[in-house]
Order: C-alpha cells, then structure tokens, then sequence
C-alpha cells in the first residue's frame, strides 16, 4: 500500500513523487525486519539533525581554521562531535568530516603510504572490505594489496597466518575488522603483529562501533595506532564516518581527510553525528548494545538448530554468516524469497565460496535494526522459524508460505514500532 505523502508537506507541495517515494520507504521500513547488519534505525533528534539549516553552510577547514567566515555556530557543533567522539572511543584525536566510510579508509592511506606501498588486510571473499586493499578498489589499484583469511575448519581469523604475512611481507599498514566478521577482533594480537613488523595498525570498527561504545565488545583504543569507523550502523548515527589516533598521527590524518581527500564537511551530517554520540554516552545504549548481541545468538542458536550452517559456528557480534550449500538454495534466491517475506537480508558470499559474488553461496543477517525495535531474544525463535521456512519455500517455490511469513512479519512489526519514522 501506498503511503500518503502529507507526512511531509513542503516536499510534497514542491515534488510530489519523491515525497510519495520517502513516505513508501518510512512504511516499508516500518512494516519490515530489517536484519540487513549494516543498516539500522536513528533517533528523531538524529533524524532532525540532520536536515537542519547546517545543510546551508560551507566550512572548508577546521574549527578556527576556516577558510570561510560566519562559522561562529559550526565551530561549536564540530567541536562537539570531536570532544563528544574521543571521550566515547577513548582516542586523542578524533576527526569527524569523513563523508563516509570508504574515503575515511582512504584517508588513512593518504596519511600513511605511498603509491605501489605493501597493505595488508583481510581478504574480501573471507569477510574483509574493498578498501582494505582490494583488488577491484582503488586502495589495490594504487597499492599492493596483501590478504589474509581465515581457517577452513573454523573460519576464524589465523593470527599465524598473518604474523607470516606481516613478517614477509611488511606492509606500511594493517588493517583488522571488515564487514562479515561475526566473532571478536583480537585487537591485542593485530597490535603486537603490527609492532612485531612495523606497520601501522588500523581498527576498522565500522561494523562494531556501537558495540564497542556501548561495552558489548572489546576497543581497540589500547592497541590501534588509528582506528576508522562508520556512524551509522551499530552506532545508530547518520550515514558518515570518523577517523581516530594516537595525538602523534593527529596531523597526518586531519591533512590527509582535508586537503587532501575533501573540500568542505558535511555539517549537517557533523551535528547527526554529535547528537549519536551523545546517545551513546547515555547508560541506556548499553543495554541496547548487549541485547544486539544477545539477539544475535539467539537467532543463531535458533538457525544452527534447524540445520543451517552459520560460518564460524556463531557469533559474538551482531552479525551472522549463513552458508546455504546444505539447503540446495542460493544466497541470492534465498535473500530474494526472504524480501518478500517482509525480512530483509543481504546475499554474501561465505569464506572458500565456489559461486561468484553476485550470485553466492551465503546470506548475511544481523541484529541492530530488530533491536533498535525493542525486540529481544524470546522473540528469535519466531525469526529464525520465519527464516528457514522461507528459505525452504524458496527450493521448492512455495510462494503461499512466502506470503504466510509476510502477515506474520507485519503483525510482529506492528507490536514493535521502530523509533524514528513518521509512520502512525
């Protein structure tokens, strides 16, 4: 059905299909479980922030360094958003004008080496992330990439293997985390490879920074010599990034994100960022950050029971790696099926996999948006009956099951409403 549009007036007046088009996505969102883990729910403040009058400036530069006048007020906010960031993640140093994600990991290349320079990272089929030296990313255009994965027999990351590589090799950076790792980051044993080697270490937490924030799993504070993070995720922030050091890279990294990389941040985006942080400071966001994981293991431990095999055997974050060789159903025809189900996935490819990435063996699912809901883990037994009913209607096109799932999706969604959205 076809939300109306009233819900935002002044678009509606000036653009009525794209108005029609935001109100059809605050109702899906709304009326679907969204275990995609990347994606989440923010707030109404951090909605609101960021579709402030902030989206009228221009501040090329630094709090009073500024290559434009009139920033007496976007001073105050970004200085906020650093205090507020370094106080939360325990850093020195915090920049907060990345536009996202993969320009802040490009920053630190910037910062750190030069072009045909050795970087080592986990491997993108194994769970890494394009810019962490990719063959297909600029970061392995421009440098020489180096990967590691993770055991056959456990899936878990070989800190032996990559202390080899390292010691080999000697990459100018290291980077640990990426974007389909569901257990914990030893962030102690990534450090002392990186010393062992000299290279920089670089913590991308940009899956697991609400975690971390939040108490549920370990920071890389003590041992990365940098650590890069998305805001939006686990952190529920807008859709932005931040980059964080050790006082001694303070400079390199602040040139590299400006000049270096960008003209003027986002301030709009700056002030949804400070006002996330400041949520997450709050005693609150732990108890959501513990139940993500919570929920993540229910769900699993509910999968794992009706036969599905989960990469690594589980989870210790939000997320979990599914790999469905044994159901005889593709990742993308089970993801696809699950869509219109009302639950909302991703098709992944899954460590070792013998299918191409656009059409691989896995799915990958995850916990925060369902938890942002206030769903907890009584209700992970009903998700994972959903799901592998669904994938088991995607082997044998039984679309009536499909649609089944899809009404008692909605029932469970209407019980839950999601924070943020305009949806009555």
């Amino acid at each position: 059905m076809t939300a109306p549009v009233t819900r935002h007036p002044a678009l509606a007046s000036a653009d009525p299909e794209i108005a029609a088009l935001v109100a059809a996505e605050e109702q899906l969102q709304a009326d679907t479980l969204r275990l995609i883990p990347s994606e989440n729910y923010v707030s109404a403040a951090v909605l609101e922030a960021s579709g402030t009058v902030l989206q009228n400036k221009y501040s090329e530069g630094y709090p009073g360094k500024r290559y434009y006048e009139g920033q007496q007020n976007i001073d105050q906010v970004e200085s906020l958003a650093v205090e507020r960031a370094k106080a939360l993640f325990r850093m020195d140093h915090a920049n907060v004008q990345p536009y996202s994600g993969s320009p802040a990991n490009l920053a630190v290349y910037l910062a750190f080496l030069k072009p045909g320079d050795t970087v080592l990272g986990m491997s993108l089929p194994m769970g890494g992330h394009l810019t962490h030296g990719w063959g297909v990313s600029a970061t392995g255009t421009w440098f020489r990439g180096v990967g590691y994965g993770v055991r056959r027999d456990t899936g878990r990351v070989d800190l032996d293997e990559v202390r080899d590589l390292a010691l080999t090799e000697r990459p100018k950076v290291i980077f640990c985390g990426g974007t389909a790792v569901p257990r914990t980051i030893d962030f102690a044993g990534f450090a002392e490879i990186a010393r062992e080697s000299g290279a920089v270490l670089v913590a991308d937490v940009a899956h697991i920074a609400g975690l971390i924030a939040g108490g549920a799993h370990p920071s890389p504070a003590p041992y990365a010599d940098v650590v890069s993070t998305t805001t939006h995720k686990t952190l529920r922030g807008p859709r932005g990034a931040m980059l964080l050091s050790r006082a001694e890279h303070a400079r390199a990294i602040d040139r590299a994100v400006f000049p270096g990389l960008q003209g003027g941040p986002h301030n709009q985006t700056t002030a949804a960022i400070a006002v996330a942080l400041k949520e997450a400071a709050d005693p609150g966001f732990s108890d959501y950050a513990h139940q993500v994981v919570a929920n993540a293991r229910a769900l699993g431990e509910g999968l794992a029971a009706r036969g599905f095999d989960l990469v690594s055997g589980g989870t210790d974050n939000h997320l979990l790696l599914i790999d469905l060789t044994a159901k005889a159903v593709p990742g993308k025809l089970a993801a696809k099926a699950l869509d219109r189900a009302g639950i909302v996935v991703n098709y992944n490819t899954v460590p070792y996999d013998p299918r191409k990435p656009f059409d691989p063996s896995g799915i990958r699912i995850g916990t925060p948006a369902l938890t942002s809901r206030g769903i907890r883990a009584s209700e992970m037994g009903a998700v994972a009956h959903w799901i592998d009913l669904t994938v088991e209607a995607a082997r044998t096109g039984d679309e009536a099951t499909i649609t089944k799932v899809r009404a008692q999706v909605k029932t469970l969604m209407d019980a839950y409403p999601a924070p943020g959205l305009r949806v009555a």
